[in-house]
């Protein structure tokens, strides 16, 4: 077995606790490395290597394989045909010539930087304190009133080659440095170990820190307007909730987008502050952040009290001048080989007394971009309270957005899968049926909302599907009008809307007519016909605010056609159930809303259903042993084949997948061949 290299080691660890925290550095952001000798397998001699994060890669979560590998001496061979600042992308192709073996990962812009300082240890991070200093007016004066010599200036200039230079340069003829301030941009470290480097990056943010504390003013974005204090926690959220499927739409004129939702202090203080409107439209400075929260956020004029008609009438005025606003800056700086503007949306929307949304291709990346702006926010804060907060201009925050560079990475990333953007909410998704479709559902790209009566079981789906990113489990008794309406509005703050439901809780008992009790038909058809219903309208009212379309899907039966023995209050439930789907894709069709349903037959296997009572009861009236009842079922069908949670979870897919847009109305048997519950 291949032994690590002890400086990767130490780099991976350094990099590790590095990442962990937030106001070091963000998500996917700043770059860690190490220099070292190895043996050369070819000439069994030693090299000279560099290990550096590669492109898009995680400080927190950096492993081996995210690090890039190159020949120490030819990446700074490089310098002696470096054709100069107009023409340095193309040196990012040149990086491949460095590579050692297959080079793991791919090379970042920032590669340069790190081979080019005369260190066997390199850091390079966005702490917010750290970006502060780098963002205020009189940031020079700051480094050198902060710092003395210990860190130096660097002036703004676009991550490359030529800023590796500069970086260098200065290392080099400053011995005493252990570091920069990178103007509008962030820090630079360096050490003879990863422990040294590791120190000199964490002196660098806490020194810098220590002195905003020290000696910056106490409301740096001025006194909080009146009427736009917080609202009370619930009726925030609830507030919140109202206005995202809203929000959501506009933020998904261009393309679907998932959200995120935030009422942290650091947002809702921002927001009730006088300067917030002037400072949101200077926008972020760090590419890393830009990069993530587009050039400046959509902020909502209006106090949380207004009535909400009033405050959705103004984000749609207000989005309508964002989009122009953001055509007209990107007119503006557009030349001839400029790529494509990608969309006009906003990726921030901040709400006084509210919070803040943000947007993204996931979930993981919404809810990054939020924790990008609380950065920048953090950042605003530092710079106002000891100088004047100036980003980058807005010709160079183009000049990164729209990069031939970032837009090579954005096209290497993987197609998106089906369902990708799209919010499911599945009921009775604890075992069963729900739990298949859940899955399906999670694994072409939804994020699902496990909801099921059993909380414990509902949790289990949601951490088997992969946690918070992709699913949350929300507790939920479909037979409960507010419960139902809570279990929406859930959905709705953690994803941001809602596109595709899946009504699928249920439950049977096996009776005769004079067996059953009103007990037995109310509960039936309270889980199963007015359950649907809750759920579909509170769905719909969603869907509706929204204006993107969506699916509701019906697990009916079966037995919602078939007259079958011992079955009055199921049967009579599921075609309750069934006859719903032709009535809501009647009436919702307008709305771009899609319904249909699926009857699926003899899912015996992994039923909760059947596990509850069901199969013993359905065995006994067919004469045969409990554990044979499956293969009963499947005998007495056309395709002699079992039906499994699976199959039934397929048709789901099917219906929403995007092959069947035209289809409404619809039910898809999933029986293995019933020919007395055709449809005719």
């Amino acid at each position: 077995m291949r032994t690590m290299h002890s400086e990767v080691q130490a780099l991976i660890a350094r990099s590790n606790r590095l990442g962990a925290d937030p106001t070091t550095t963000n998500y996917a952001g700043g770059n860690t490395s190490a220099k070292g000798e190895a043996t050369d397998p070819v000439t069994g001699g030693p090299v000279e290597l560099l290990w550096v994060k590669g492109s898009g890669g995680d400080l927190g979560t950096l492993t081996e394989a995210g690090l890039a590998v190159l020949r120490l001496d030819r990446l700074r061979a490089l310098v002696d045909v470096y054709p100069g600042v107009e023409r340095e992308d193309e040196m990012v192709a040149a990086f491949d010539y460095c590579l050692h073996g297959r080079g793991g990962a791919a090379p970042s812009i920032d590669t340069a930087m790190h081979g080019l300082v005369d260190a066997a240890h390199v850091d390079h991070l966005h702490p917010d304190a750290g970006i502060a200093i780098a963002t205020a007016a009189d940031g020079p004066e700051l480094t050198k009133e902060i710092f003395g010599d210990r860190v130096l200036w660097v002036p703004w200039r676009r991550p490359g080659f030529q800023l590796g230079l500069d970086i260098a340069a200065v290392a080099k003829a400053n011995p005493q440095a252990i570091g920069v301030i990178l103007g509008g941009h962030g820090i630079t470290a360096w050490g003879a170990t990863s422990e040294v480097c590791e120190r000199h990056s964490r002196e660098i943010i806490r020194t810098a820190q220590a002195y905003l504390d020290e000696h910056g003013r106490p409301e740096p974005f001025g006194p909080a307007i009146p009427g736009y204090e917080p609202l009370p926690p619930d009726e925030r959220r609830a507030r919140a909730a109202a206005l995202a499927p809203v929000i959501r739409g506009l933020a998904s004129t261009d393309r679907p987008q998932v959200g995120h939702f935030t009422d942290s202090d650091v947002v809702l203080d921002f927001v009730t502050r006088e300067r917030h409107p002037a400072l949101a439209a200077l926008g972020t400075s760090c590419p890393d952040h830009f990069l993530r929260t587009k050039v400046r956020p959509l902020v909502l004029d209006l106090p949380p009290t207004a009535p909400l008609a009033d405050t959705v009438a103004r984000l749609r005025e207000l989005h309508a001048a964002y989009r122009d606003d953001y055509r007209a800056y990107y007119e503006r700086h557009a030349t001839g080989d400029s790529p494509p503007m990608r969309g006009a949306d906003p990726a921030i929307v901040l709400v006084p007394g509210v919070g803040m949304f943000s947007f993204g291709a996931n979930k993981q990346t919404a809810r990054v971009a939020g924790e990008f702006y609380v950065n920048a926010i953090n950042v605003m804060r530092g710079a106002e309270a000891v100088s004047r907060y100036a980003p980058i201009d807005e010709a160079e925050k183009f000049r990164i957005e729209y990069w031939t560079l970032e837009e090579a990475k954005l096209a290497r990333m993987p197609k998106p899968k089906p369902l990708a953007t799209r919010i499911a909410l599945v009921t009775g998704a604890g075992s069963g049926i729900g739990r298949a479709v859940a899955h399906r559902l999670a694994a072409e790209g939804a994020c699902v909302v496990v909801t099921d009566r059993d909380t414990a079981a509902a949790e289990t789906v949601a951490a088997e599907l992969g946690g918070p990113d992709v699913a949350v489990a929300v507790p939920v008794d479909v037979t409960d009008a507010d419960a139902v309406a809570a279990a929406v509005r859930a959905a709705v703050l953690a994803y941001g809307g809602l596109d595709l439901v899946v009504n699928n809780a249920g439950l049977s008992l096996s009776k005769s007519l004079l067996e059953t009790t009103e007990a037995d038909w109310d509960v039936q058809h309270d889980v199963m016909a007015k359950g649907s219903f809750l759920v579909s309208r509170e769905a719909a009212r969603v869907l509706i605010d929204q204006q993107m379309g969506g699916d509701i899907v019906y697990i009916a039966s079966k037995n919602s056609l078939f007259a079958g023995p011992n079955n009055v209050a199921y049967g009579a439930a599921k075609a309750d159930q069934a006859h719903q789907v032709r009535l809501l894709a009647a009436e919702l069709g307008g709305h771009g809303i899609r319904v249909n349903g699926v009857n699926p037959d003899g899912v015996v296997r992994g039923s909760g259903i059947f596990a509850a009572g069901w199969g013993a009861q359905r065995a006994a009236v067919y004469g045969v042993p409990e554990e044979k009842l499956g293969e009963f079922y499947a005998q007495r069908t056309l395709l002699k084949r079992e039906v499994l949670p699976e199959h039934v979870a397929n048709a789901v897919f099917v219906l929403t997948g995007g092959d069947l847009s035209h289809t409404t109305g619809l039910h898809i048997p999933v029986d293995a061949g019933v020919a007395a519950a055709f449809l005719r």
